[in-house]
């Protein structure tokens, strides 16, 4: 038995939802989510209170899940009838988001996830139509049979990948961005960014909390991958850049407040890389 707080990918949405339940609760939230808490349950807050820098993740969940939200009403704006949501851990939109009725939302996870989440939010209803199926991305012929549905379905879809392409490795991600490619009706790829510099810093911060679920995808360019994979980035939204649009700064302890001032002696360029080395980015067949 394993002594690591997380024991495999699918613990990493506990923790997260556990942090979108307390971004709900705060007064100024950029989102409101009143299922997160519940989903969380304690696992999500034992990972939580097990991991270093918690005002840190707190941060990042409350932004990227605000970047991800503008994305989807923008997509939809502009036709989308779908979205397939890939490795939906225990995300909640359908329940939250404000969207036409019409709209349909597909949730892919692994059995476990999707028996979990159908139990607890059996008397819940969502807000547009929202099915699920189970799916390993990891699977060649699941994965494309999920994708060649999907695509057969819709007229134009958008595909959230929201905290999965990290963990993917660099062949894997690769075939999933092929895959997309060539679905005539895929329009739209949200994907985390997150540059070698960030990769490096997470990897120390979190040594020895993440054996079983690394971060395995690491391209020294990574809009160069995309791009040789068929998708060009038509925006990106950097966490750092976002919290000041949004009025939400990071809230930083005594040493992070130290990195700060260390910060305000590098150059300008070097300080926008420091804002821009993390964020989602929406993607668009070339």
């Amino acid at each position: 038995m394993t002594s690591a707080i997380i024991e495999n990918v699918s613990d990493t949405a506990f923790w997260v939802a556990h942090y979108r339940g307390i971004e709900s609760k705060r007064a100024d939230a950029l989102f409101h989510d009143p299922l997160a808490a519940v989903l969380a349950g304690d696992r999500g807050r034992t990972i939580a209170e097990a991991m270093p820098r918690p005002f840190l993740t707190e941060w990042v969940i409350a932004v990227r899940t605000r970047i991800i939200d503008e994305f989807i009403h923008g997509a939809v704006d502009n036709g989308v009838d779908t979205v397939l949501n890939l490795g939906a851990g225990l995300d909640t939109r359908p329940y939250r988001m404000d969207l036409p009725p019409t709209l349909n939302w597909i949730e892919a996870d692994y059995p476990a996830m999707i028996d979990y989440k159908k139990s607890l939010l059996a008397q819940e209803k969502p807000r547009f139509g929202l099915s699920r199926v189970t799916c390993d991305l990891a699977n060649d012929a699941e994965r494309k049979s999920v994708l060649s549905e999907v695509n057969a379905k819709s007229r134009k879809f958008l595909v959230l990948t929201e905290g999965v392409v990290p963990y993917l490795t660099m062949d894997a991600a690769g075939a999933l961005a092929d895959d997309l490619h060539a679905l005539d009706h895929a329009a739209y790829w949200i994907v985390d960014y997150l540059s070698p510099q960030l990769l490096k810093f997470r990897e120390g911060m979190m040594s020895g909390k993440m054996q079983n679920a690394p971060f395995l995808f690491r391209p020294t360019d990574w809009f160069g991958f995309f791009d040789q994979h068929g998708w060009h980035r038509e925006e990106i939204r950097y966490f750092g850049e976002e919290g000041d649009r949004l009025g939400r700064k990071i809230r930083m302890p005594f040493l992070a407040i130290v990195a700060t001032v260390a910060r305000a002696l590098l150059s300008s360029a070097e300080r926008q890389n420091f804002k821009n080395a993390a964020g989602y980015a929406l993607m668009v067949p070339k």
